[in-house]
Formats: structure tokens, C-alpha cells, sequence
């Protein structure tokens, strides 16, 4: 459940964090995509170091993720407030003061996120039980992506009026930072309450190793000893590049309805409520395939499903001239739905493969390094999504957008299209053919799961005798 939070936070950022700063604040889109790259670039540098910090952690009456949580759950809930709280000034100090703040909340955010992934592998070592966890965990998050949208109808003073969506203004943001907030707190403790009775009496962890002189170097060399792994590989490589066509869709896509289609606010919103529906509406279904078709499959089918969606929205696009707007509103909603479909199993299904990788690494090494392995997932992740956001800032200010302007040229308008299904269609077309490499099977994992728990067994066993 603490993922609804976390991820109503994200989500805010993710879809509004663009739009806010270069058509409400006024801030130029290439300093907004540097603030951004480089606060994603920090968090993917942390979020192993912190992985490496949870696994080694002593496993006392808090076990080795929930410490770290409680810690960052207040943390989380102060930074999101003052990032959306940036006063408004000249360039420079509008973009140190994004900056800072979204530095300082990938701090926190890493701080929760790897030992809140971590704990999901924990508590559900099975197989089969780790695709219904991430699955549940899955339905949460995406809750937690539709709530922006939804709180929208009730702050956002456009809506009402139903005038279009660049009428909004700083204090409605501001508002949905403060609900964020409550609301990460709130859930980030009945998450960590709630499975803190489970955590002290099911889930055992093998004794940590001894710790090693120059940790951080070979940390950082691990990170590349990862991808000699083709299941990690695979995993980790196609998950960032599927992410980059999130990134064009969130980064851009309010800027395209708003501009493009010259949708309301109110009709955006739920644009965003029907894709965040179809993806948990989808769980089930992904769930019941992984298990016919094991889960690389699943996958490929939700990602070439979800490339279909964003065909079908290309049309609209390409047609928006010629058809009426509510026509064309119908139109996009269908798409929509269609999209959130594939999006639901890239919200649940690499991180269960992921797991599956994770375990039997474990099976070969005889240590556990879910936290440390998470890190790298979300390292690569981090990556190229910093590098995504620089080159949309860097694209919206080549294609001319003026912030300024309530109807921009026909010209960005294209261009703005070109941003959005270019990228999203390069990069799940990628990402396809990266999963294709994917070659574990179900029965490596229960085979190196049931060795796991009988060696957990045994050492609880003999130090029991002592």
C-alpha cells in the first residue's frame, strides 16, 4: 500500500513537473530538463548505495528495510511540499531552487523506494506468490498514479470553468503537493506497521558477510559485473529503454493535449484516470498469462499492445484538424484505455523477473543482494531517464514552445507530436527486442528457490542449537 503515496508524488512530478516550471513558472525547458537529468542521475547513483546499505544492515527488531522507510517518509513528504513551493524569481534562481529540492527528494525517495522494492522480494520468496505480490503492490502504485488526476477536479480552479489547462496556477499545484504529502505519510505507515508483525516472524535473511574494505569500488564494479548476466541484462535494459517512452509521454503529453488538442484540463484528467483504469483493470489478466505463457511472453504482448495504443493515438493526432473535437476526444479515449492495458504488466511484471534473476543469484552465490541488485535496476532506469528529460528540454526549446503563448504555431505543434510518438514508438519497439533475450525459465527459479529455503532452514536450525 505505501506505493499509492510514493507514487501519487511521482506521478505529479512525472506528468506536471515539465508543464509547471515552463508554462506556469516560466522557466526555459533545456534548464528544467538539466534539473531533472541530473536529480535522476543522482538517484540512480544512490539507489544501489542505499541497496548495498539495506542488505548489510543488521537484522533486528525493525528487519533490514523498515528502519530506512520511517526515516524517509517524512523526509519525502517536506521536499515535495517546498519543490512545488519555488518562488518565483529570474532564471537562475528558479532553476537552483528545482534543483536542490529535486536533489534533495531523490535522496529521500531512494531511501524508501530500494528497501520498499526489497521487502516485496523478502516477504514473497515464491514464484508464483511474487507475481500476485507485485501485482497487489502494482495496484497501489497505479492508484497512486491516478489520484493527481483525479484531485485535479477539485483544485485546479480551471476546472470549474472548464478553460484549458494553461489557465492553471502555482497555488493549485502547491495544494496537490500538500495532499501528496499527507497521503505519503498516511500510507507509508500502514505499510510499515502493517507488515512489520510479518517481517519479525517470517522472513529470514542469511548472516550478512563481513564487511569489505573498498565496498563503494566494488559496489561500482559490480554494476557492471551485472550485465555479463544475460538475465540482468536483459531485464534492466529493456525495462529503461520501455521507461523512455514513459518519460516522452509524461514529459510532453500534457503539452500536447493542451496545445495540440486543445483538450481541458478537466478532459485530460480523465484521459489519465482511463489509463491508469485500463492498467488495473489489466492485472489479473497479466497475471494469468505469465502463468500460461510464463513471463517473458506476457510482457511482450502488453508492450506490443501498448505500441498499438500509441499508433491509435498517432491517428488522432494526424486527423485532429480534420475531425470535430469530440469526436476526436472519443477517439483518444479508446486509445488511451488501450495504452493503459499494455502499461499495467510494465508495472508489475519486469520487477517479478527481475526477482526471479535475483534469486537465483542468490541460489549461486549463497548471499543475498535483493537490495544491492534493485539498485542497479533503478541505477540504469535513473539513467536514461535523465537523459530523456534533458533531451525533451533541450527538443522543446528547439521546436520553439513559448510558454507564454495560449495557442503555439502549427509548427510546434508538430513538433510536439513528433516528440511524443517517436520517442514512445522508438523506444517500446526497442525494448521488444531487448526482452526477446530473455531466456529464464520458471523451472530454474523453483528449482533455486526450494534450495534457497531449505539452506535458510537449516542455518535457523543449527543456530538454534548455539
Amino acid at each position: 500500500m505505501g506505493g499509492l503515496g510514493y507514487n501519487s508524488i511521482g506521478q505529479t512530478i512525472g506528468s506536471f513537473l515539465m508543464f509547471f516550471c515552463t508554462s506556469i513558472m516560466g522557466l526555459k525547458g533545456f534548464l528544467v530538463g538539466i534539473a531533472i537529468g541530473v536529480a535522476s542521475l543522482w538517484d540512480g547513483i544512490s539507489d544501489p548505495l542505499v541497496g548495498q546499505i539495506s542488505d548489510r544492515s543488521k537484522n533486528g527488531p525493525w528487519g533490514k528495510r523498515l528502519k530506512f522507510m520511517i526515516f524517509a517518509i517524512f523526509f519525502i513528504a517536506a521536499c515535495n511540499i517546498l519543490l512545488w513551493s519555488m518562488p518565483k524569481g529570474n532564471q537562475f534562481s528558479m532553476f537552483l531552487w528545482l534543483l536542490v529540492f529535486l536533489l534533495l527528494l531523490e535522496t529521500a525517495n531512494t531511501f524508501w523506494a530500494t528497501p520498499f522494492s526489497a521487502l516485496a522480494i523478502d516477504i514473497a520468496p515464491d514464484y508464483n506468490e511474487q507475481s500476485k505480490v507485485q501485482s497487489f503492490k502494482t495496484t497501489f502504485n497505479i492508484f497512486g498514479m491516478i489520484l493527481p488526476s483525479v484531485l485535479m477536479f477539485f483544485i485546479m480552479p480551471s476546472l470549474a470553468l472548464g478553460e484549458n489547462a494553461s489557465s492553471a496556477n502555482q497555488g493549485g499545484f502547491v495544494t496537490l503537493a500538500i495532499i501528496n504529502s499527507l497521503l505519503m505519510i498516511l500510507f507509508g505507515m500502514i505499510t510499515i506497521f502493517g507488515n512489520l508483525h510479518r517481517v519479525r516472524k517470517f522472513v529470514s535473511y542469511a548472516p550478512p558477510p563481513p564487511k569489505e574494505k573498498h565496498s563503494l569500488k566494488k559496489l561500482l564494479l559490480g554494476y557492471f559485473e551485472v550485465f555479463k548476466h544475460p538475465g540482468f541484462a536483459a531485464i534492466i535494459a529493456g525495462y529503461s529503454t520501455a521507461q523512455i517512452a514513459s518519460s516522452f509521454l509524461t514529459g510532453v503529453g500534457m503539452h500536447l493535449f493542451t496545445y495540440c488538442y486543445h483538450f481541458s484540463t478537466a478532459q485530460i484528467s480523465i484521459l489519465l484516470v482511463l489509463l491508469f483504469v485500463g492498467a488495473i483493470v489489466s492485472q489479473p489478466f497479466w497475471v494469468a498469462l505469465s502463468k500460461r505463457i510464463d513471463k517473458k511472453g506476457a510482457l511482450i504482448s502488453a508492450l506490443s499492445l501498448l505500441l498499438l495504443g500509441i499508433g491509435l493515438t498517432l491517428v488522432s493526432f494526424l486527423f485532429r484538424q480534420y475531425v470535430p473535437l469530440e469526436s476526436i476526444y472519443i477517439f483518444a479515449l479508446f486509445c488511451i484505455f488501450v495504452c493503459g492495458l499494455g502499461l499495467g504488466a510494465m508495472q508489475s511484471l519486469p520487477i517479478s523477473m527481475y526477482a526471479d534473476v535475483v534469486t537465483l543469484e542468490q541460489y549461486r552465490t549463497k548471499e543475498s543482494k535483493a537490495g544491492a541488485f534493485l539498485g542497479y535496476y533503478s541505477f540504469t532506469y535513473n539513467l536514461s531517464n535523465s537523459v530523456s528529460m534533458l533531451f525533451i528540454g533541450i527538443l522543446l526549446d528547439l521546436i520553439k514552445f513559448d510558454s507564454s503563448q495560449p495557442i503555439q504555431a502549427l509548427s510546434v505543434q508538430n513538433g510536439l507530436g513528433i516528440i511524443v510518438f517517436c520517442g514512445c514508438g522508438i523506444a517500446l519497439a526497442s525494448a521488444i527486442l531487448i526482452f526477446s533475450q530473455y531466456k529464464i525459465k520458471r523451472a530454474d527459479v523453483l528449482k533455486a528457490q526450494m534450495k534457497i529455503s531449505e539452506d535458510l532452514k537449516e542455518n535457523s536450525q543449527n543456530m538454534q542449537k548455539y
